[in-house]
């Protein structure tokens, strides 16, 4: 991808998030994810309707005349993206793949984070990680993430999501909010997802495919491993096939959802060709 084309993309995915995240999103990821407590911020008089406990006793003995303490939500939170950019998130059997939908997400959770002038990071893996790039504020560091999430090329085509957890273990010491996209095709992660649970808030956003829930009837088809590469023709005519097949993903989901649940995290799943939007939303004012 040359640069003016990654340029037209990241512009593209900037003009469609950045307004979901204003109109949408920015009040309800405000109130979903509070700030540390509440810090004192000024002194102003007092106004027909304020609480009485607020009055500031000491400085309206001084002027004769009440004064009312004013306080802020003390925020300074901070984001981390940890994306799953291993060789099944290319997959898709609509118009648009997993990890064109997974970007726009992330997209759109950074700029909400943006607003609300809370730090992001993003954290992107496959069974290694691949790039980390740390928690900081503003626009610009916002468009890069994007920039990133487009174009990186990543060197491993496989997933595991311990090592991506582990790695978030070491470089995250304070508390942060954690939205970890995948299509979550990987075992074995239970176990740390406790451990990262206890001291981050985390929810799992699980994108996928419909043809990753069933397999139609097409007859014999060449498929082929997007993690390994391995390719192999499948008599998708055979019923056992497309139930052993629907069986292994209802298991992914089942270990998925009984994992995050477990670890007291949080859960969310979208599939391609339905509306993140709404998903988003809904889990935002569940939560809120």
């Amino acid at each position: 991808m040359d640069t003016k084309e990654l340029l037209k993309k990241v512009r593209k995915i900037e003009i469609k998030t950045r307004r979901l995240s204003d109109h949408i999103f920015g009040g309800e990821y405000h109130s979903t994810f509070k700030g540390r407590g509440m810090t004192f911020s000024e002194v102003r008089q007092y106004q027909f309707g304020d609480d009485v406990r607020s009055i500031d006793w000491n400085v309206t003995a001084r002027y004769n005349e009440p004064f009312v303490k004013v306080f802020e939500e003390e925020r300074e939170l901070t984001m981390m993206l940890m994306v799953d950019v291993s060789g099944s998130e290319h997959f898709g059997s609509n118009s648009q793949f997993k990890k064109e939908i997974i970007t726009e997400i992330s997209a759109t959770l950074a700029f909400s984070a943006l607003q609300n002038n809370d730090k992001v990071g993003v954290l992107l893996f496959t069974d290694v990680v691949e790039l980390f790039i740390p928690p900081k504020k503003g626009k610009t560091h916002v468009l890069r993430i994007i920039r990133e999430l487009l174009e990186f090329q990543p060197k491993s085509t496989k997933t595991d999501i311990t090592e991506a957890l582990k790695y978030l273990t070491n470089v995250m010491k304070k508390k942060a909010i954690v939205f970890m996209l995948s299509d979550f095709i990987a075992n074995d992660y239970e176990k740390t997802l406790k451990i990262i649970g206890n001291k981050h808030d985390v929810t799992g956003i699980r994108v996928y495919d419909e043809r990753e829930e069933n397999i139609p009837n097409l007859g014999m088809v060449q498929m082929q491993d997007a993690e390994t590469g391995d390719i192999q023709y499948i008599n998708t005519q055979s019923k056992k096939v497309r139930s052993a097949y629907a069986k292994y993903h209802k298991e992914q989901v089942a270990y998925f959802t009984n994992s995050f649940t477990k670890s007291g995290c949080g859960i969310l799943s979208c599939r391609v060709d339905e509306s993140y939007v709404k998903k988003l939303l809904g889990y935002f004012k569940r939560r809120g």
